[in-house]
């Protein structure tokens, strides 16, 4: 059993996180979307159990401002799904720290993408570990990953893994250990009438599992449909701060938004107790942790977000857009990651206030 695995699924046999690791300080990127066998991960079938069903607790919580699609698929899925889920959730968060852990605060080269964001064989391998984990279990399931975009031989799937194997890339580089991993799965949409049956609309997909992995200080949050979330396998919950004037309110940096967005950032900022900056996905982890009151950003990509919701929610909290709408994304061959805006909550009062206040439309 691994590290960390224990506090969560005891019963599971996890798949073991890939061993062909690089032990060397310096190391080459490429950025080339082919893979090289260097970087072959897929663990043998001799050497790798699939994950088996098991149980978990099923604390019931309601907080969410998204449609409540869980009587939709609920009699498709049941607890044994969720665990067998969860299960895999927490070997793909594992092979990812392996991989982080080996490369944090060492030498390595560091390229800009196109967006200028930087990127690491760090973030690559660990996409890559846990692809492969992915793939031996759920041969059937897509993936989307910050890194490598989507995989799969279908152009759509009903299930998608959305990855993002370091959230604050930044973060990580200078040696900051408030970036994170972050594992989202998405669930079909179905079909379903109006009451009238006049109209056949589609379901968007369903986040139904997500983790926040933080390698380094070996804390993961954990959060699944109709469940209360998890911080190394106790439950937490957000904290009660119905007042703005009252809230600690975090963002990754003030010069992450563009001219009208840092205009709707400064009338929450002005209004709140204290403005923190520069914790990238952890803010969010300590808002369902209860020690953070707001989290506001803007420009996220899904898969810097998708994983926050059922963690979010399953805390007490709330997670939408800037205009309230809930924070759906419909994956598949043809999807682009759009950029969202972002605000996060303990407290559904303050919510309410910080969405008056963004003035967002």
């Amino acid at each position: 059993m691994l590290a960390q695995s224990h506090f969560f699924c005891k019963s599971f046999d996890l798949i073991p996180p890939p061993s062909q690791v690089s032990r060397s300080t310096t190391f080459s990127l490429n950025l080339s979307s082919s893979r090289s066998s260097r970087f072959s991960f897929l663990p043998s079938p001799a050497s790798a159990n699939l994950v088996s069903g098991g149980r978990v607790s099923s604390t019931m919580v309601s907080s969410s401002k998204r449609p409540d699609l869980s009587e939709e698929f609920q009699s498709e899925l049941n607890a044994n799904d969720l665990d067998r889920f969860a299960a895999v959730g927490n070997a793909l968060a594992d092979a990812s720290g392996e991989v982080i852990r080996k490369y944090f605060r060492k030498k390595f080269d560091i390229v800009d993408k196109d967006d200028m964001s930087p990127v690491t064989i760090a973030d690559q391998m660990a996409e890559e570990a846990m692809v492969s984990i992915i793939f031996h279990n759920f041969p059937s399931h897509a993936i989307y990953g910050e890194e490598k975009g989507w995989k799969c031989k279908e152009e759509s799937a009903d299930y998608v893994w959305v990855l993002d194997p370091i959230d604050g890339t930044k973060s990580f580089i200078t040696g900051k250990p408030v970036f994170g991993t972050l594992i989202a799965l998405l669930y079909k949409g179905k079909p379903v009438r109006s009451p009238d049956s006049v109209v056949v609309y589609k379901l968007p997909m369903f986040v139904i599992l997500g983790i926040i992995d933080q390698p380094i200080l070996k804390e993961r949050w954990i959060g699944m449909s109709g469940r209360r979330t998890k911080l190394n396998g106790e439950e937490i919950s957000t904290r009660s701060c119905p007042i703005l004037s009252q809230a600690y309110l975090y963002t990754t940096s003030p010069h992450l938004f563009s001219e009208e967005a840092e205009k709707a950032f400064a009338r929450v900022r002005d209004k709140v107790k204290m403005p923190l900056y520069g914790c990238d996905c952890y803010a969010y982890a300590l808002l369902a942790s209860g020690y953070v009151d707001l989290v506001i950003e803007s420009g996220l990509k899904p898969y810097d977000f998708l994983a926050l919701v059922p963690v979010i929610e399953g805390a007490g909290g709330t997670i939408t857009a800037w205009n309230s709408k809930p924070l759906l994304w419909e994956a598949s061959s043809t999807a682009v990651a759009t950029s969202f805006n972002v605000v996060a909550a303990g407290d559904s009062d303050i919510h309410q206030q910080a969405l008056e206040s963004l003035e967002w439309q």
